[in-house]
């Protein structure tokens, strides 16, 4: 079954109560999971590290100062979403310190950001979770993502998933990089291969899946006019909830196998309705020899099938017939 994960982010604003809010969107889309992002400005920059493009109005710092979560906050957070909602519940960490209060909160599964693909120490201290760790590749190279892979290769976790992802926002069709998840299965046949995708449709998704991605991520918003980092570039419920569906029935699709000779047996009435008989052109007399010229072929189907014409050609007319006459074979010396 696919696995499919709303991503939420901060867009939460710091506030407990919206982040819940969410998280009943996300279970309205009927997701698998949700995630969201733990930062603490302190332990993971340092004060002049360059803003983003989108933090316009105020810094990094007061972003993140402002819409970072207590203990308290994530214990209760993950427990609405996991014992209210009955959904996976999932964080990324952007420092050691956010593991360490993450793991406090009873959070098991973790996501491994772009942007710390590389930073090998924060893996190191996922090593010892017992849920499923999620590892992006959105800002990596091949060598990278290998080092990130053998330390986690360690890791005690119950599932690994690499993300092909692709670091831009929103994702050109033409970059979401499909080739690279075959390479993915090839290099790594014991990680679940999946796509973090940042795409505005469904397309990239579906063809993934078809390639043997079994993992989906999506970032969820309540609204496209919503402060933060990624409302612009997120779907909103209804468009996800479509994103959610789209998935399934392409993952149904391709998991279902149908047998044409059973299908065409239990399709008997279509097949009556649709399909030719064959029948008189005009009226003939006893004795005549049948030519394709004296043949029709017209519905309903549940005379002798139009297949069937060639082996009467040449026979002799029994007894007269009339034009749109069912030819059977009584018709016939």
């Amino acid at each position: 079954m696919a696995y499919i994960i709303a991503e939420i982010g901060n867009t939460h604003e710091g506030s407990l109560q919206l982040a819940k809010k969410f998280a009943d969107a996300a279970s309205y889309c009927a997701v698998d999971c949700v995630k969201f992002q733990a930062h603490y400005f302190d332990e993971e920059s340092l004060n002049h590290a360059p803003n983003p493009p989108y933090f316009k109005d105020e810094t990094r710092k007061t972003y993140f100062d402002r819409t970072s979560f207590t203990l308290n906050q994530w214990t209760e957070l993950r427990r609405y979403v996991e014992q209210d909602l009955g959904l996976d519940f999932m964080c990324s960490p952007f420092s050691v310190y956010a593991i360490e209060i993450l793991k406090k909160a009873g959070v098991k599964n973790f996501k491994v950001a772009s942007g710390e693909v590389s930073n090998l120490p924060l893996l190191e201290n996922l090593v010892d979770i017992k849920g499923s760790i999620f590892l992006s590749s959105g800002m990596s190279s091949y060598d990278e993502i290998d080092n990130s892979i053998n330390v986690l290769n360690k890791s005690s976790a119950s599932d690994k998933i690499l993300f092909q992802c692709t670091s831009e926002y929103p994702c050109k069709i033409e970059n979401v990089g499909l080739n690279v998840i075959n390479v993915f299965l090839k290099k790594y046949p014991n990680w679940k291969i999946g796509l973090s995708d940042h795409t505005l449709s469904s397309t990239a998704a579906i063809l993934s899946l078809s390639k043997g991605a079994t993992v989906f991520e999506k970032h969820l918003t309540l609204s496209n006019m919503m402060y933060g980092s990624d409302a612009k570039n997120s779907l909103e419920p209804k468009e996800f909830k479509a994103y959610v569906k789209h998935i399934r029935e392409a993952e149904l699709c391709l998991r279902s196998s149908v047998d044409k000779d059973k299908l065409a047996l239990n399709l008997q009435n279509m097949k009556n309705t649709f399909e030719k008989s064959i029948v008189f052109r005009q009226d003939l007399s006893k004795g005549h020899v049948l030519k394709l010229a004296d043949l029709d072929f017209k519905k309903p189907g549940d005379g002798i099938n139009a297949s069937e014409y060639k082996s009467f050609l040449g026979k002799k007319i029994k007894t007269k017939v009339l034009k749109d006459q069912y030819l059977t074979k009584n018709n016939l010396e």
